[in-house]
């Protein structure tokens, strides 16, 4: 028990000094390539922080366990959503720019809507099971994401920022990779340490795939986004969210579908309601308060939905 403990505060500190690497690094390359930070946030920072969701996906995929792969990309989404953002909007409100109030934050709801129809089988009688033609339709919109991001690099530049940590070519790649390996090895110590500790502890393995295994691949968004809140960096806090939810839905579930199709408990139902509900507050907060920002309030309602919400989960299963 103790090597374990050891293990997860190793994690935890592998985590905390990977975003701060990966968020420099993925700052740097945007200013040095005159891309700006959401286009950043939005692709290298979000398919970065979603690797652990890919990885424990795939895994989970061979080995037959679609409540783990659901409840993984579901669970994550919402822990980026409500949790992430609620901490990352105390520590300082985050201006959001227009292109993610009126594009990125909607496209994350149709993402919702699509995976709940497609899910749910609700042209099809049988079972309701996400198949490999539906893992086409969310890689095609996956497609036209990058898409849309490609279009964003020509209009979309990075404004001048005389206090932007300057680095050469080589330094800055090598942030971003130690940071990522960092974020991603951190991560799985985290996840699995926390698993062998909740189990020696007597907590069922349900209980542990809500929480642990949803919370614990969010690690790394969690870790950059909060880096990249304290040191005033909006648009890879928030881009990294949004980019992440849309990554998880369109690439991460679409690739799970193709290793085998993957049976869908309607339960997870409740949390697209969720999902959803709480993607729409995000749009509706850019008009309330401040405008285009998330205030310290908005987050803080985001933080105590999701911590009842949870509670309300492990209270039904205790």
């Amino acid at each position: 028990m103790l090597i374990q403990s050891l293990l997860l505060i190793l994690g935890l500190v592998l985590l905390i000094k990977g975003a701060d690497w990966f968020v420099d690094g993925a700052s740097a390359l945007a200013k040095k390539y005159n891309v700006s930070n959401l286009t950043i946030g939005l692709t290298v920072v979000a398919f970065g922080t979603s690797a652990p969701e890919l990885v424990v996906n795939s895994f989970a995929s061979f080995q037959e366990l679609p409540d783990i792969i659901f409840g993984n990309v579901i669970g994550s989404n919402n822990f980026n959503l409500f949790f992430i953002l609620g901490i990352a909007g105390l520590i300082a409100p985050l201006t959001v720019q227009s292109s993610t109030v009126w594009k990125e934050i909607p496209l994350s709801i149709l993402a919702v809507v699509l995976l709940f129809v497609l899910a749910n089988d609700f042209f099809f009688a049988g079972t309701p099971i996400l198949s490999r033609i539906d893992g086409i339709i969310l890689l095609a919109m996956f497609g036209l994401f990058i898409f849309y991001i490609y279009r964003q690099l020509k209009t979309d530049k990075a404004e001048p920022d005389l206090n932007q940590k300057q680095l050469s070519n080589p330094k800055l790649w090598i942030f971003i990779v130690i940071g990522l390996v960092s974020l991603v090895f951190g991560g799985k110590l985290v996840v699995d340490n926390a698993v062998l500790l909740a189990t020696t502890m007597g907590v069922s393995e349900k209980i542990i795939g809500l929480t642990i295994i949803a919370a614990g691949t969010s690690l790394p968004e969690l870790a950059t986004s909060i880096i990249a809140a304290i040191k005033k960096n909006n648009d890879i806090a928030v881009g990294n969210i949004i980019g992440s939810n849309i990554f998880n839905i369109f690439l991460i579930l679409s690739v799970s579908s193709f290793v085998r199709p993957i049976e869908y408990d309607p339960k997870f139902n409740t949390d697209l309601y969720l999902l959803a509900g709480g993607t729409i507050f995000l749009f509706v907060a850019m008009f309330t308060g401040g405008k285009k920002k998330l205030d310290r309030w908005e987050a803080g309602v985001m933080l105590v939905v999701f911590l009842g919400y949870m509670g309300f989960l492990i209270g039904k299963e205790i």
